[in-house]
């Protein structure tokens, strides 16, 4: 199946190749919701890659073939070419992008140098989580949880249904994340929406309290919701992330 024109990969690169940043959508998402802020990282000079993960981009139908191995490979490839061609690396994710961030953390600890968060998801409370590995075999999609934004006429390119079986394999993702999280030394910016219809507050809380850096910060979005990087906070994510990325890669 091929990809969507506006749901295409995004990159840039620096002549001086000092810091690249890898930015990490979410699931059933596409990378139009984090170019605007890779395009700002851009500006400000610094290499970045927007990869799109497999399954994603086409129809929902074809995020049941794959699984979290999938995306982590395509997430875990660009952060390598990104540490091949630049000194210092950053890794930023967006909900499930997010979990993907904390699991590439954990396995490549000597590479990243920091992570940032926005409303990262390693765990659901919605009840029919319990019926999920059941409800795969039967079902193939739920509606959709995507376009989660405050902000009108913004189009994030998600799908409108969510995939059963690509959602089992993520919430496997999600225990060994959970279970590995002390491995996270590295520091840690998070961004919770506090109007968030898609993943719940005790994420990040969970996150911050857990990770192993003793360098975490906790910034609250009051006019966002889920998909914060395209919505009425997105310049606060922007500067913010800057201002990490430069005092950590002084």
């Amino acid at each position: 199946m091929s990809v969507t024109a506006w749901t295409q990969p995004w990159s840039c690169d620096t002549s001086d190749h000092a810091i690249g940043v890898l930015l990490l959508h979410g699931f059933t998402g596409s990378p139009n919701s984090m170019i605007p802020w890779g395009q700002a990282l851009a500006a400000a000079g610094m290499g970045v890659r927007v990869p799109l993960l497999p399954g994603h981009g086409t129809r929902w139908q074809d995020m049941n073939a794959t699984t979290w191995h999938d995306w982590y490979a395509c997430a875990e490839a660009a952060l390598e070419e990104l540490a091949r061609d630049y000194g210092t690396v950053f890794v930023m994710g967006l909900s499930m992008g997010g979990a993907l961030t904390l699991r590439l953390a954990q396995e490549h600890a000597r590479t990243i140098a920091g992570v940032v968060l926005v409303n990262a998801a390693v765990h659901s409370e919605r009840p029919d989580r319990f019926l999920l590995p059941v409800l795969q075999h039967v079902v193939s999609g739920f509606p959709g949880i995507s376009n989660d934004i405050a902000k009108p006429d913004v189009d994030e390119g998600a799908y409108g249904k969510l995939p059963l079986k690509a959602t089992a394999s993520m919430m496997q993702m999600w225990k060994l994340v959970k279970s590995d999280i002390a491995k996270v030394c590295c520091p840690v910016l998070l961004f919770r929406s506090t109007q968030d219809h898609v993943v719940e507050a005790s994420n990040a809380t969970w996150i911050a309290e857990h990770v192993g850096s003793s360098d975490v910060e906790l910034v609250e979005l009051s006019r966002s919701f889920h998909v914060a990087t395209l919505d009425y906070d997105a310049d606060v994510i922007t500067e913010m992330s800057l201002a990490f990325v430069r005092r950590i890669a002084r």
